[in-house]
């Protein structure tokens, strides 16, 4: 829920030494990722794990400036990276996001659906008509179908896996963001729902489910030291996420590490216990 903006990560050693292994030995090598809302927050730091891990991938945002930075960014860390602009919501831009990752790369193996949007903030009972649609169509029925109209590419590999990033607040809905909340449930149900079926063409999907994680969007929560320390009563490991903390767990998903795994959700919350 708390992460859709990106916010630069030092090159710690631990990232170096990926960097440094990388280059198409990782466990994901040969492999063609493409990850939606990648050039900043979560969605970035999946995408350079994917690429430290060996994969090939594409990264997409709305902003042409935006891609351009995070695949430059990108490249120079020796990652095989290319990008294109794409507004999920739009069929076009779905179509032309998954044609060039098949132009460029020669297939598609793994999709992360990581776009979402939260237009509202206030109390439920008075979210508009048009906020209703917006929060939906692109958090749900874009997510829908950018898994329908990438699965006969994966299918073609033989197989391959999709992650969706949900949200914790599709377990726990915060106030003045039912809505969205709401959508990041959908999230839970749809991967359940395809996940049968989508086995039967040995395509996994799984999804994940971040806490806090210190981006600008969750400023709100950690800037504030007496805001924080009432947001971290609820969190055993008594710290905030980075986005590179959900990173990892998104690369163990789509490896053949994880080939048992599918129709699952995987709390990334410092421990913060969650239900339906």
């Amino acid at each position: 829920m708390w992460s859709r903006v990106f916010r630069p990560v030092s090159a710690t050693p631990r990232i170096l030494m990926r960097m440094a292994s990388s280059a198409g030995n990782g466990k994901l090598a040969g492999k063609v990722a493409l990850v939606t809302a990648s050039t900043e927050g979560i969605g970035y730091a999946i995408a350079r794990r994917l690429g430290q891990d060996g994969a090939k991938v594409m990264v997409s945002s709305r902003k042409q400036a935006n891609v351009d930075a995070a695949v430059k960014q990108l490249q120079a860390e020796n990652l095989s990276v290319a990008g294109i602009t794409c507004h999920v919501g739009k069929p076009q831009d779905r179509t032309k996001l998954i044609e060039e990752t098949v132009k460029t790369f020669g297939g598609i193996d793994i999709l992360v659906s990581n776009a979402a949007v939260n237009p509202i903030y206030g109390p439920i009972m008075e979210t508009s008509p048009e906020a209703w649609d917006k929060i939906f169509d692109i958090n749900v029925k874009a997510t829908f179908f950018l898994c329908k109209e990438t699965l006969p590419y994966i299918k073609e590999r033989g197989k391959g896996s999709i992650v969706i990033i949900s949200s914790i607040a599709g377990y726990v809905p915060m106030k003045m963001l039912g809505v969205y909340a709401i959508s990041k449930t959908s999230l839970l149900g749809m991967s359940k729902a395809m996940a049968s079926e989508l086995a039967a063409d040995n395509v996994r999907i799984n999804v994940v489910c971040p806490g806090l994680i210190k981006t600008k969007f969750s400023q709100a929560l950690w800037q504030t030291e007496a805001v924080l320390e009432r947001a971290l009563e609820g969190i055993p490991l008594g710290r905030t996420g980075e986005t590179e903390d959900c990173s990892g767990i998104v690369s163990f998903l789509v490896s053949d590490d994880a080939s048992y795994i599918t129709g699952e959700s995987v709390l990334v919350t410092g421990g913060r216990s969650a239900r339906l």
